[in-house]
Parts: structure tokens; sequence; C-alpha cells
């Protein structure tokens, strides 16, 4: 998206509350990944529309996104992993300073590994992606049988600040990592039982729903 446009939109968002503006400022200076501020008023209108009543997040970090879903829709129900142990002790922190604290069950370990675990908590009606960009796919194919039939996929960073539409990307790391973000976007618009769409806001969000 243009960024004046994106300075534009993310002016017209309002305040967010002392905690949660608290994390956005730790988040900046510790580098900790968290969505734009345009593409989490996105999910969270997306999920005002939808009305879960259990999330499955992939990618707790800070724990973030997680209250900000929690707020958003008061009852819902947020199973949540992480598997960077400095960043989980960090989430456990700050959500165990929000009101929204009980509608958070954050597990510590490799989503790769708590399939079992986390399916015991399910079914789901949403699941967030927003974890280790190379594995989307696995993360896809592992935990959509938890999906309930009416449930929805959100995947962010998947325009990644742009760099898919680029020919070239110089820096080998992040160029295996855009590949591997291409794929993803060509395997999930092709997906023969979900539809999809990507919506251009903040760092890019596709959006899949069984067909």
């Amino acid at each position: 998206m243009d960024s004046a446009v994106n300075v534009y939109i993310e002016s017209l968002i309002g305040d967010r509350n002392d905690l949660l503006t608290e994390m956005e400022e730790f988040a900046q200076r510790e580098n900790v990944p968290i969505m734009e501020l345009a593409g989490i008023e996105t999910l969270l209108q997306l999920l005002r529309i939808q009305k879960p009543g259990r999330i499955l997040e992939i990618g707790t970090a800070i724990g973030y996104s997680g209250l900000r879903m929690a707020e958003a829709l008061p009852g819902v129900e947020i199973v949540t992993l992480e598997r960077d142990e400095a960043r989980y002790k960090q989430a456990i922190d700050f959500t165990g300073r929000s009101p929204q604290k009980d509608q958070l069950d954050i597990i510590f370990g490799d989503a790769l590994e708590k399939v079992h675990e986390v399916e015991g908590k399910g079914p789901f009606d949403a699941i967030f992606i927003d974890a280790a960009k190379g594995q989307y796919q696995k993360f896809f194919d592992l935990y959509t049988p938890f999906l309930t039939d009416e449930g929805v996929i959100y995947s962010d960073n998947v325009l990644f600040k742009g760099m898919v539409a680029e020919e070239e990307v110089e820096n080998k790391r992040i160029r295996q990592m855009v590949k591997k973000l291409k794929n993803y976007n060509d395997w999930l618009m092709n997906h023969p039982e979900y539809q999809t769409v990507i919506i251009p806001v903040g760092d890019g969000i596709a959006v899949s729903r069984k067909k």
C-alpha cells in the first residue's frame, strides 16, 4: 500500500489503552514483529463480522494480537502458541496484566510439535497464522482439520513488505523467505477446498474460507 495512504489510515485509528501502547513501544524498541496498525484493525473488523467463539493463533510473540482480539471480541476463547521462550515469558507477563487474561490460553512450544495438544482444545472457528513464514503451508495443513465448517483462516505477512511482487531480492536469506511466501500464496489461491482473497493492508492478509 502507498505509504502516504497508510500513514493517513493510521492517523484515523483511535488510541489504544495504556497496556497495549506499552506493548507497541516495547515491540518497536526490542524489534519484536507485531502486526501493523492498519493490518490489525482490518483483522479485528473481519473477526467482528465473523464472530468466532474460539480462535487458534499460531505465533503469540508478546501477546499483542491475542489481546487485541480478546478485547475486540468479549467472550472469545483464544488458544495461542509460541516457541520462543523469551517471547512466551513476555507474553505471560503482558497478558497477565490485562482484564482479558482469562480469554487467552498460551502454550509454549513449536506449533509443528503441539498438534495433538491443540486438537484437544478445538474445534476452532478461526485460525490466525502469524509465525515462521517458511512454515505457513505446514501450519495450514496441520491445523485446518480442527476448523469448523464455517471457519476462516487468516494468514498475515503474505505480501512481506511488497517483496513478493519484486523480480529479484538481493539478500539470500530474505530471498528464500520471499520465495516460500510466494509459493504459499500461489498454493493458497489455487487450493481446491478453500476460497482465498489477499487484502493489501498492513503487511498483507490472506483470508481463506472453505468452499
